[in-house]
């Protein structure tokens, strides 16, 4: 199945330490490059979360981003020791400063006065997981999604490549007749006449020169092996991206052979197509 390498999609779950919301985005790389950013107390589960993405994806840069948002029914604890302390040391500065006023929300910004309640970290991490998991499910469905909207243009241009080689194959019967009557005509406005055998030898050699049915050939394997790859349900960006490099080596090929202005504009048209399809399979995974 084919899948685009340009997709975006998040998720969020509700757990003790907060709402736990996971963003995935991604765009097109020859390898695959994760970036995570996570909360600080979540950043020892980065290799898991590594771990699973590259089991999910092959190829792609892809942006992580994990936010925690405002707690629902966590349990917060105050330190009545450090809380006591700061009032002893309040009470000793006021002599000094009797303007001095402390505020109580002031104090809980005071470091180790609120404390969390502990959280079990094989919870964290499972949470954390399973938000991933439902962010890369929706992901994958959008990547789907558009790689099935990008194999409907490849299919389009192959149709479109076969059609043109078709018309060349029927067109060269034709141009090797009008390149033997060519060189018959040079050869006649010579003043001395050419042997016939040397005759047959300068249009074998001609002819050789312009055959393009091999050319023609690998063209329709070319076809035939892509509308295959594009049928797999693997990863098929990097075989596609091989296919593109044959169809031009071929279409460059036939139109350095090109003894005609059909045939020359048919290698322009088949290099048109190739590109469009180049273009496209850079987006594939």
């Amino acid at each position: 199945m084919i899948r685009s390498m340009t997709a975006y999609a998040s998720a969020e779950t509700v757990t003790l330490a907060g709402v736990l919301t996971c963003e995935l985005r991604t765009v097109n790389h020859r390898y695959l490059e994760i970036s995570p950013r996570l909360p600080e107390d979540l950043r020892s589960f980065e290799p898991a979360l590594r771990e699973r993405i590259a089991g999910r994806l092959s190829r792609g840069k892809v942006d992580v981003i994990v936010r925690r948002g405002e707690s629902r029914g966590e349990t917060l604890q105050v330190d009545s020791g450090m809380i006591a302390r700061l009032s002893e040391l309040a009470l000793d500065m006021e002599a000094r400063f009797p303007r001095m006023r402390v505020e109580f929300t002031e104090l809980l910004r005071f470091p180790g006065v609120l404390q969390h309640a502990e959280v079990d970290q094989e919870a964290q991490q499972a949470a954390l997981l399973g938000v991933l998991d439902r962010a890369l499910d929706a992901l994958t469905a959008t990547r789907e999604r558009e790689g099935a909207k990008l194999g409907d243009i490849l299919r389009e241009r192959l149709d479109g490549i076969e059609r043109i080689v078709a018309d060349v194959r029927g067109w060269m019967p034709e141009i090797r007749t009008a390149l033997r009557a060519r060189l018959e005509s040079r050869l006649a406005d010579l003043k001395q006449p050419a042997d016939p055998g040397r005759l047959e030898q300068e249009l074998v050699l001609q002819v050789t020169r312009s055959d393009v049915d091999e050319e023609l050939d690998r063209l329709s394997t070319h076809i035939t092996e892509t509308r295959r790859v594009l049928g797999l349900k693997e990863p098929v960006g990097r075989r596609l991206d091989f296919l593109m490099q044959e169809f031009n080596r071929e279409a460059n090929t036939l139109g350095s052979k090109s003894v005609d202005a059909r045939s020359t504009n048919a290698a322009v048209e088949l290099k048109v197509l190739i590109e469009q399809m180049r273009e496209q399979v850079q987006n594939i995974e």
